[in-house]
């Protein structure tokens, strides 16, 4: 078919000419055409080129899982805490909530500057500038004389890991099609939950020495991955569709081109670049901007709540007290090597978890899954508040039988979140904000997130130590409310995304669709004609 080329121009003059509306109607049929199977046919690149750069993801997950694996460390205690009896060191209560929150601060700081410095600079040249800050940064922890250090690097090594969580999601939302958006997204959530299961490993294997070493080489592990993500990065195609926002069409069709194999499926680039252009032309009309303050202007206010509050109920869901499993298996006797075990089990189920979010994602949708996720959550997070109380009255015994029943059922917990609100939630605020703000709008929910998590790194602990609020399992209780209040929040504002365009997106939403309604409501594109069909299943 022949094709009317979009050219490269600095200000593109919008009269809705009338062979770039037919180019971006026919890209649009084609997008939802274009089914899992044809997707993986014509974009092996973009897939590839997408899971590298997620991989980086794997630091944070590694990282995150060392520090509060360390403040229970013999040698680390004696490197940086204090003596409060012969033979015995312990790191205060303060220092422990410094070093477990720094990297969350550190993170915000990176998160704000990601949103400015990708949409100026790229995607590419923003990851190759933050790997290359993490591989100087690993220095200052793996040299910490004094626990001041290791504290401000900790805060500074954030940085980078802010600009991992969220260019990470927003590459993959923007070089994949419709129907390949939430495997190369929820992808994301796989890399962190390898870079927590490697973490174990490796603590698992360090758990019998008692040498600077045993905290040393975990620290040293890291500089394993930045250089040759730089180098393989180096080669990575740039977003075409920032490419756009930047009106460098001709570099944007350059770049979808690398990223897809046209050879072996029908493929107008011509076409898919004027989608582009019509849905990022009629954002602009409609009064998206570009700054942090336009995320919470018009519509795009709905967007960004929505983004950010998907990603808190991963907190408000109970994740703060998924993480102390290894806890209750301790309580109730279990050796601590076999308590490791239990938590390397923890995460090869979240890896498993993952695999078959791939397989109901098409089948669900996103809303479906977290709706029904939480709702497991909900109960099981009860039941284990409900054991929290017949511990009070149990004899010696039956506590350890509880403790265990309690760890179980946290495992039982990770495996459902890591099947449900885990994976979906990275595809869900990849693809609720508008194009031209989703990378701030990615950052605010990820900022969002790392704030909630911070107050609940301060606040679980109270919960189940017995020196403080001693409420053990029963804070089951307490996490069961707020992953309720979550279920309300997402039957009423959380909307489907499946099989929609972006474009189509920005439809529903300018038209102030109900979430309920996102699904089964038939949209015209302006300029563009009516879509006959619902969209298809993934």
């Amino acid at each position: 078919m022949a094709s009317a080329h979009v050219e490269d121009k600095t200000a593109t003059p919008w009269n809705y000419l009338e062979e770039v509306l037919e180019e971006a109607n026919h890209a649009t049929q084609r997008e939802h055409e274009l089914t899992l199977l044809p997707s993986l046919r014509l974009y092996p690149k973009a897939i590839t080129w997408s899971m590298f750069l997620s991989l980086a993801i794997i630091m944070e997950g590694y990282d995150t899982k060392l520090m509060g694996t360390f403040l229970a460390a013999p040698a680390f205690q004696k490197k940086y805490g204090y003596q409060y009896k012969p033979g015995k060191y312990q790191i205060t209560a303060t220092w422990q909530a410094g070093l477990n929150n720094g990297s969350s601060v550190g993170s915000i700081i990176g998160l704000l500057l990601n949103g400015y410095v990708s949409e100026r600079f790229g995607f590419r040249k923003t990851m190759l500038a933050s790997l290359a800050l993490i591989t100087v940064l690993i220095f200052i922890p793996f040299f910490a004389p004094s626990i001041e250090v290791l504290q401000i690097g900790q805060v500074l090594m954030g940085i980078p890991w802010g600009v991992f969580q969220t260019l990470t999601t927003s590459y993959a939302a923007e070089v994949t099609p419709t129907h390949l958006r939430a495997y190369l997204t929820t992808y994301v959530n796989l890399c962190w939950v390898l870079g927590q299961l490697l973490a174990s490993g490796v603590l698992r294997a360090m758990l019998n020495r008692t040498d600077e070493w045993s905290y040393r080489i975990p620290f040293a592990l890291q500089w394993m991955w930045p250089i040759p993500l730089m180098v393989g990065i180096a080669f990575a195609p740039e977003s075409p569709w920032w490419l756009v926002r930047k009106n460098r069409l001709d570099e944007a069709k350059a770049a979808l081109l690398r990223l897809t194999s046209p050879n072996r499926i029908e493929f107008d680039a011509d076409e898919a670049v004027a989608l582009m252009v019509v849905t990022t032309e009629k954002e602009r009309e409609a009064g998206t901007g570009f700054r942090y303050l336009d995320c919470f202007h018009g519509v795009d206010r709905r967007r960004t709540i929505i983004a950010c509050c998907v990603w808190c109920i991963q907190i408000l869901s109970g994740t703060g007290l998924r993480i102390y499993s290894t806890y209750f298996y301790v309580q109730a006797g279990l050796p601590t090597a076999s308590a490791f075990n239990m938590t390397i089990v923890q995460y090869a189920l979240g890896i498993v978890g993952v695999f078959i979010a791939w397989a109901m994602l098409p089948r669900f949708g996103r809303r479906t899954l977290y709706l029904w996720g939480l709702a497991i959550l909900a109960v099981t997070l009860l039941v284990i508040g409900g054991l929290g109380v017949a511990e009070d009255s149990a004899n010696s015994s039956q506590k350890t039988r509880l403790a265990w029943a309690v760890g179980s059922l946290l495992l039982v917990y990770a495996f459902f979140y890591d099947v449900t609100i885990g994976p979906v939630c990275y595809t869900l605020v990849a693809e609720i904000p508008s194009v031209q703000l989703r990378t701030k709008s990615v950052v605010l929910a990820r900022a969002s997130y790392n704030i909630l998590n911070i107050i609940s790194n301060v606040i679980t602990p109270y919960m189940l130590n017995p020196l403080a609020w001693n409420w053990g399992a029963k804070a089951g209780f307490f996490f069961g409310g707020t992953c309720a209040l979550s279920i309300v929040y997402t039957y009423f504002c959380i909307p489907e995304p499946i099989g929609r365009t972006y474009g189509e997106l920005n439809v529903l939403f300018q038209q102030k669709v109900s979430a309920r309604k996102f699904a089964t409501t038939q949209v015209t594109l302006p300029g563009v004609r009516e879509l006959s069909t619902e969209p298809k299943d993934e």
